[in-house]
């Protein structure tokens, strides 16, 4: 750090957000997980690390609220060569499947979707083992995807460490729904897993605006382990004339003391993540997003750990420059991902 410029352009062959650190030396390290293989709309966000990585250069990285938290050092692990060959492998024998529509009465289908499934296996012990890991050598981790599947190891293993700890959940879609599609790991089931295969005690959603009826009754049933806020409600009370402040209080005030946060770049507005694999009209601006961030850290509760998934370049093939058409996705996922970092790094809670 004696000789690195915070003010400067980043060099060539820098880490993420252009700085200097390695794994071993960083405060928060970043594990990438370039997987994508249930999606069943827009495809791309297998390339969203690599997307985010390249965008994260341009960050000027003085923080008006944080300072110079990059300090403390955040540097993001090389993508997995075997979660890459994964991802390729099992997108092929989910492929026959999505376009089907979901598992039928035909053996192949079923084989197929076992196979899926035993690769989303596969990925989720890798994600625990990487995250504790680095947990046990008491660093602070966030995930990178991928689509929304990626985190459930990563939140196993938190979940070990911080059994207390709730989920702030930030997305267009509930993923409440069991094994969507035949995948026992649907990027659309992630939240309904969490909360059938680990001790999660606390759900908290935001901007959620696209559900089937299946998971509004879950919701409705889960005995407020599920609090969800609508964006239709949302979009209601700010139209009613009511502060945004007031409703991140009603938020936060659903939250325990340890707040792991998950972060679905569609439960923006779309204007801000246009390539992200199932936009919906809608969400949240990203300065409210961000507003209730800093407001959960400045609430005294502390921001364990993160990821930030779905942020998509298009189903386009990366090379040096990001594909200008996509390039907005990963800016904005790239400064979304600063923040992220800066309030996980917070020891001060201020």
């Amino acid at each position: 750090m004696k000789t690195f410029d915070p003010n400067a352009a980043a060099q060539k062959d820098s880490g993420i957000f252009g700085l200097p650190f390695s794994a071993e030396e960083a405060a928060l390290v970043l594990v990438p997980v370039p997987w994508e293989v249930t999606t069943s709309y827009g495809r791309g966000t297998a390339q969203g690390p690599q997307a985010i990585l390249q965008a994260s250069k341009q960050i000027d990285l003085f923080d008006i609220d944080l300072g110079n938290f990059f300090e403390s050092g955040i540097a993001m692990l090389d993508e997995s060569k075997d979660v890459q060959r994964w991802n390729a492998e099992a997108s092929v024998l989910a492929e026959e499947i999505i376009a089907a529509g979901g598992v039928d009465a035909s053996a192949k289908l079923k084989k197929a979707a076992d196979a899926v499934n035993e690769y989303s296996d596969k990925l989720n012990k890798y994600v625990y083992t990487e995250t504790k890991n680095l947990l046990d050598q008491g660093k602070r981790v966030g995930v990178l995807g991928g689509d929304h599947s990626t985190p459930f190891g990563a939140i196993q293993a938190f979940l070990e460490k911080y059994p207390d700890m709730g989920i702030l959940h930030f997305d267009a879609h509930a993923d409440l729904r069991v094994a969507f599609e035949g995948f026992e790991h649907s990027h659309a089931s992630i939240m309904h897993n969490l909360m059938e295969k680990t001790a999660l005690k606390k759900l908290v959603q935001v901007g959620i605006r696209d559900f089937c009826e299946e998971e509004f009754d879950y919701i409705k049933n889960s005995n407020q382990r599920i609090v969800t806020f609508f964006d239709a409600t949302l979009s209601e009370q700010k139209l009613n004339g009511i502060q945004w402040a007031t409703i991140c209080d009603d938020i936060i005030a659903c939250l325990p003391k340890q707040v792991y946060i998950s972060f679905d770049i569609d439960g923006l507005d779309p204007r801000f993540c246009p390539h992200t694999g199932t936009p919906v009209p809608g969400g949240i601006d990203l300065r409210e997003a961000l507003y209730l961030i800093k407001k959960v850290a400045q609430s005294g509760r502390e921001i364990i750990g993160f990821d930030l998934n779905e942020v998509s370049p298009g189903n386009v093939a990366l090379t040096d420059t990001i594909d200008p058409a996509a390039e907005w996705d990963a800016n904005v996922g790239a400064r979304l991902l600063y923040k992220l970092c800066g309030w996980t790094l917070n020891r001060g809670y201020a």
